[in-house]
């Protein structure tokens, strides 16, 4: 007599097998043609997107924000191009105020202000401000016919190489400076992407021993994330997406591509030691582990379609080029794998069977026998193994708390870069806040008036060293003013300087003026962005763990298990946010301290949220496989772990070396992203999943698998596990 209970019998329903069954049908007796056609996806797309070109575009435009109502104040009265300009910046140590140099930089202006896209120049000796104390230092002006972030690199580059018609090898320096130069200097992958693919390979050839079983789930995934590339490239014409998608949809896809493939492949290995048919065993492991990879990518894309209710254009575009390559990714892994599968299954259970056969007969304990133990050690001490990493993740994660969010300007360029040139000699010469100047707007029919009067103000302001100003618009109706703070842009002091301003010293002015002052400018931009990403993330986060809790409810028919999952989900995001405040913030390690990157904490959020679930429900769905079958809770852990242990950790081990590969990038931002995102599956997959699961599962028993019977009836069962 059987011992399943009557759950486990009725989990099967019909048609609901059929779907994976027929996918491993049709790779098996279409396997030529599935392969054929991805590559006819992936050659079609890339022709296109080599034809079309990229447009990507920047947009940190937030409506009813205080800089963005600035802008659109100065737009409306004929000056909406005074931030879209960039600078020339002029430097010789012997000094620039003598007739030859002059003479030369006026020549050089001429011939800038011709080129495309340029709407005037502006001599740096017709203002005596442009012009450094010591003399040594100066710059030029140039506005631009757009916004700076959507300025393509070739118009940069033809502005920077005229410039540099009059640099001297021993004398004056060029460089030119702004938001549109940076582009300049941009190489984010810089062989990252390389060096982790390379790393992933060697964990993947010491777990199948071959060099073709390894290539392929790195295979499944380069194909997944090139076609996505492709697809983005074409897309980026209709929609506006960042330029730096392609860098996160890479690290992403390919962290995540190889790892879905893993977890399918391993199954596959894993039914054919057992002298199951080559065919079969891929049924097996797509009912098996191509349902965990469906739903856990269906995890991924519901967190990062989560971003979309922030409503910022910037990371909307992101979110959804990342959900894109994630849905790749899992077709990938559901559709080309299984064809090249079938196409070196023969040779794969011959190479499998014999290194299973050599290892039982050199007397080496079974697979997953030391994962087994594991769980036994852990049940033995359930409260040491929960209570003492718990409470070094969350001394990790306490550095979280005081997050500073920001966005990397061009002081945090590649040394070396002319943008980063620039930055530097402008801050040696006019004093570290002229790279961030504050624009304050104000407009009326005594717009300049008023003006003058928050100069004056302004100038009496602690922590501002410069005031320029009033300068009008064309129209009379609006007015600006030029505040320089002392501080540079990403310091604490110039943010905690913007939010004086704003609240406490403008107001005043507006009441004696009887006008509205507006501070805006690049640091102001910054500062509206991290706190509109600050105050959305509760609704963000609300959205994702809420979404995510129902859908392990209707996988696992439990209540304790999704919130153990969001919890511990939330400690593991905790301690990586706390890990990159450490690095990156405070400069552990010989870093550069920082701001993190505004939209850092979301995304990895996010990202680890979902692959978190992904493993998850890798790990607990095995532990309900058996706890259906033997109603025997603590056996359940211990088979569960022992089952997916290996692959869980090795699949961990792939993803932290890809995402740790873009440490190597010279891109602060990828820096962040990818040590993030490092971490993150280190504790997950490690501590998390290894040790604080198994003992939480441990000390739930029996209880973790229930559920009310209104809630069984109310949620539909959407089944993970296979009975094959």
């Amino acid at each position: 007599m059987s011992t399943r209970p009557p759950e486990a019998a009725s989990a099967v329903r019909p048609g609901q097998a059929g779907v994976f069954s027929r996918i491993a049908v049709f790779a098996n007796r279409h396997r030529w043609t599935a392969l054929i056609l991805w590559l006819v996806v992936l050659v079609g797309v890339w022709a296109g997107a080599s034809q079309a070109g990229d447009r990507y575009r920047d947009d940190y435009s937030l409506p009813g924000t205080e800089t963005q109502n600035a802008l659109e104040i100065l737009k409306e009265h004929g000056a909406g191009n005074a931030w879209n300009t960039v600078d020339i910046v002029l430097h010789d140590p012997k000094g620039l105020k003598n007739s030859g140099t002059e003479s030369a930089v006026a020549g050089m202006l001429a011939k800038v202000k011709t080129l495309p896209g340029v709407v005037q120049v502006s001599s740096p000796y017709d203002e005596q401000s442009a012009v450094s104390a010591d003399g040594t230092v100066a710059y030029a002006t140039v506005e631009l016919n757009q916004a700076s972030e959507n300025v393509p690199a070739s118009q940069s580059q033809k502005i920077l190489d005229t410039a540099r018609e009059i640099q001297q090898k021993d004398g004056l320096q060029v460089e030119l400076g702004g938001e549109a130069a940076r582009k300049l200097g941009k190489n984010q992958g810089s062989g990252a992407e390389g060096a982790g693919i390379f790393a992933a390979l060697l964990i993947l050839l010491l777990m199948f021993g071959t060099v073709v079983a390894a290539s392929l789930p790195i295979i499944t995934a380069v194909f997944a994330v090139g076609a996505t590339l492709g697809i983005i490239v074409l897309a980026s014409h209709a929609f506006t997406i960042a330029s730096y998608s392609p860098y996160v949809m890479s690290l992403v896809g390919l962290g995540v591509g190889i790892d879905y493939a893993l977890l399918i492949f391993a199954r596959y290995r894993a039914e054919l030691v057992k002298d199951v048919a080559p065919d079969e065993a891929e049924r097996r492991a797509l009912e098996g582990a191509g349902r965990t990879v469906l739903f856990a990518g269906s995890t991924v894309i519901i967190a990062l379609l989560g971003l979309v209710a922030l409503g910022i254009g910037s990371l909307r575009g992101m979110a959804l080029a990342v959900a894109l390559t994630v849905l790749l990714t899992m077709l990938a892994s559901l559709t080309l794998l299984p064809a090249l599968l079938a196409i070196f299954g023969k040779r794969f259970a011959r190479q499998f069977t014999a290194r299973h056969r050599k290892r039982a007969e050199k007397g080496r304990p079974e697979e997953g026998a030391r994962w087994r133990a594991w769980g036994q050690a852990v049940q033995r001490r359930p409260w040491a193994a929960l209570l003492l990493p718990l409470v070094a993740l969350g001394a990790l994660a306490y550095p979280a708390t005081d997050l500073r969010l920001g966005l990397a300007d061009a002081g945090n360029d590649p040394d070396g870069t002319t943008s980063r040139v620039a930055y530097d000699l402008l801050a040696k010469g006019f004093g570290p806040g002229f790279n961030g100047p504050l624009v304050i707007v104000t407009e009326g029919d005594d717009a300049v008036k008023a003006a003058g009067t928050a100069a004056g103000t302004l100038k009496d302001t602690p922590g501002i060293a410069v005031v320029n100003g009033p300068i009008p618009t064309e129209d009379g109706k609006a007015a600006m003013l030029l505040a320089v703070p002392k501080t540079a842009p990403q310091a604490t002091a110039t943010s905690d300087l913007v939010h004086h301003l704003r609240d406490d010293v403008l107001p005043k002015v507006s009441e004696q003026t009887k006008t509205r002052f507006l501070v805006g400018g690049a640091t102001g931009a910054v500062i509206d962005f991290s706190d509109t990403i600050g105050g959305k993330l509760p609704l963000f986060m609300t959205i994702v763990i809420g979404l995510s809790i129902l859908l392990l409810m209707m996988v696992f028919r439990s209540v304790l298990i999704p919130l153990k999952a969001a919890v511990l989900n939330l400690v593991s995001v905790g301690a990586a946010l706390g890990a990159v405040s450490l690095v990156f913030q405070h400069g552990w390690f010989g870093a550069e301290a920082g701001p993190i990157e505004a939209f850092i904490p979301t995304m990895i959020f996010a990202i680890v949220f979902g692959l978190s679930m992904d493993y998850e429900i890798f790990l607990v769905s095995r532990m309900r496989e058996e706890w259906l079958r033997t109603q025997d809770a603590g056996r359940a852990v211990r088979e569960g772990l022992a089952h997916t242990g290996a692959v869980v950790t090795a699949a961990g081990a792939v993803m932290i070396v890809v995402f740790a590969g873009f440490m190597l990038s010279p891109d602060r931002m990828l820096r962040q992203f990818g040590f993030g995102l490092a971490v993150a599956i280190l504790i997950d997959a490690v501590v998390i999943r290894c040790l604080i699961v198994p003992a939480a599962m441990r000390l739930m028993g029996a209880r973790a698998w229930w559920l009310p019977g209104a809630l069984a009836r109310a949620l539909p069962e959407v089944r993970v596990e296979s009975h094959s």
